[in-house]
């Protein structure tokens, strides 16, 4: 989809506003100047639920005394919930409060679920009486009651201020560029660079500063850090309030897809016209068709929704829900368009999933010694990949993009798609890999029950994942930002997070049908058992990978779809 002119608003230039409500001033505000401010709360917020999210099932397993399927389920649920809430948050900014301040409000509910987990986690008579859930888990006091209400009340307090804050650290920042600017688009691509770089940061300090305190000093010194950690994000985020330059909200974003839908109902007995020219292309007769739908081209995807654009009453003006222009159906063809792009990332996010749950209790059954007595906690082993990245992050935007561009001319090096695709690839051999590790320590545990195998040997699976997400997560997110018109940008770049979503949620799902599937009279199913040596957790590794792969090629075909 190519839009006309230098404006994408077209016809009517939007104007920035600082936090006072009046108009920007080129010298003053935007640019990475401003951006800085927002990196400073991505990578604080990171690292404060990171630390809760990676270590989580230890939590809700040792100390609160859910089964393993159990709590490797609350903690998909849990973080699955985080990325779906991303859609409130989004269309609470695009629609009635702006980026700016849907973070001031959710950052704060976010900021208070820490601290009630903080409370809990310190207060005995909060939690379930203590018990070994390794070797005595049949016995142990599961959290119910009021104790669980306050635990899952942390939660998802946690999880709705995380959710709205997500898609506007992202659109926020990305509003201090002009994406139309050949320059500002290239600090552009760079800033979406950068916040995944601040991104690896929080989650490098997370799975090794604050696991190693959530281990040594508890989980209520670990949740409190967390709590200071996003206090000082805020903190960043309300600095920079002088320098933001800021995007008016229009009022319900769903009302112009509505409209296109509702008129093309109306007329769907019409014939479309063989001439596109012959299509109402004018705002002028629609006035309420809002500021950013800009002058798209048309397209000849989905037929039915440009009877929107058919005139049937000469001369005479008619009702936005009868007569749409051509470029308000073109912007609903284009998230039409990119549904399948989001759909094929879901996989992805459940092989995500694995690594935070099922791979730490992998790690755990083995040899966590690195030297004289010093254990590595399992959870830290998510830290590598960060490590990696944040030195290979740098060279992807300092090397392989400036030789990229001149090959291909692209300002990102490669376009966002080609991007998502190396990544989608990749992501199968992390379970690949995951599947091969698993089989070892199986046979190594069952020689020897202390396990002989260092934790270590999990650390390729980490790895390749790192460098998978490295280019689906920020191909993901700059492709949706760049299709969105003024106005739309936070809700887009929310849908990118609810594959997150539901990738956790198909994670609980497959758990639950794989261990119905695999039940016998004899065993209670592959992920049935809290002990993972007698599970069959590598030929779960075998199916995701299998998916992956399948899942790659259907990503193939409908990012080809997408530039027909």
């Amino acid at each position: 989809m190519k839009v006309k002119g230098e404006s994408i608003s077209g016809f009517m230039e939007e104007v920035s506003v600082d936090w006072k409500g009046r108009p920007c001033k080129a010298n003053k505000h935007g640019g990475m100047t401003a951006a800085v401010f927002v990196l400073g709360l991505q990578a604080f917020e990171m690292m404060a639920i990171a630390a809760v999210g990676n270590n989580l099932i230890t939590y809700v397993f040792n100390q609160m005394h859910f089964p393993l399927s159990k709590s490797a389920n609350i903690v998909t649920n849990f973080i699955g919930t985080v990325f779906l809430l991303a859609l409130v948050g989004g269309f609470f900014s695009d629609s009635y409060l702006g980026s700016f301040r849907t973070m001031l409000v959710f950052g704060f509910v976010e900021l208070s679920g820490f601290i009630l987990l903080c409370i809990q986690a310190h207060l005995p008579q909060l939690r379930p009486p203590h018990c070994d859930m390794v070797s005595n888990g049949d016995h142990c006091e599961e959290t119910k009651g009021y104790k669980a209400l306050i635990l899952f009340l942390s939660l998802y307090l946690v999880a709705l201020g995380s959710g709205c804050l997500k898609p506007n650290i992202i659109s926020l920042g990305a509003d201090q560029f002009t994406k139309e600017d050949s320059k500002q688009s290239k600090k552009l691509s760079t800033y979406f660079n950068i916040a995944y770089f601040a991104f690896c940061i929080g989650e490098l300090v997370a799975l090794t500063l604050l696991v190693w305190v959530q281990s040594h000093s508890g989980m209520d010194v670990g949740f409190g850090v967390s709590a200071a950690a996003m206090g000082i994000g805020m903190i960043s985020l309300i600095s920079g309030t002088n320098f933001y330059q800021n995007k008016l909200p229009r009022g319900s974003i769903f009302t112009p897809i509505a409209q296109v839908f509702v008129a093309a109902v109306r007329k769907r007995k019409q014939i479309c016209p063989s001439n596109a020219e012959m299509l109402h292309v004018s705002q002028s007769n629609a006035p309420n068709t809002p500021v950013g739908v800009g002058n798209l081209l048309h397209t000849n995807k989905f037929r039915f929704l440009d009877k929107a654009c058919i005139k049937t009453q000469d001369g005479k003006s008619e009702s936005p829900w009868r007569l749409c222009t051509v470029s308000q159906v073109e912007q609903v063809k284009i998230i039409i368009s990119v549904v399948p792009i989001f759909a094929c990332t879901i996989i992805f996010n459940t092989i995500l999933a694995q690594l935070q749950t099922f791979s730490v209790q992998q790690g755990s059954t083995m040899n966590t010694e690195i030297v004289n007595g010093f254990k590595i906690p399992p959870a830290t082993l998510q830290s590598i990949p960060y490590i990696m990245l944040i030195f290979v992050v740098p060279l992807y935007e300092t090397l392989f993009i400036p030789l990229a561009r001149k090959i291909t001319g692209n300002d990102s090096g490669i376009t966002p798609l080609q991007r998502v695709g190396v990544g989608l690839f990749v992501a199968t051999f992390s379970m690949v890999s995951a599947a091969v590790v698993e089989s070892k320590r199986r046979v190594s545990n069952s020689h020897d029950d202390n396990g002989t195998m260092s934790i270590f040997w999990i650390a390729p699976q980490f790895l390749i994942f790192g460098i998978s997400e490295m280019f689906t997560a920020v191909g993901l997110l700059e492709f949706f930002y760049k299709q969105s018109l003024e106005g739309m940008q936070s809700f887009l770049i929310a849908m990118t997070y609810c594959s997150y979503s539901f990738g956790f949620y198909l994670s609980s799902i497959l758990v639950s049908l794989v261990n119905k599937i695999t039940a016998s009279s004899s065993h209670g199913g592959w992920l049935s058992d809290n002990d993972l040596n007698k599970d069959r957790l590598d030929l779960f590794y075998w199916m995701l990978a299998a998916l992956s792969l399948i899942n790659f090629f259907n990503y193939v075909f409908w990012s080809a779809f997408f530039y027909l």
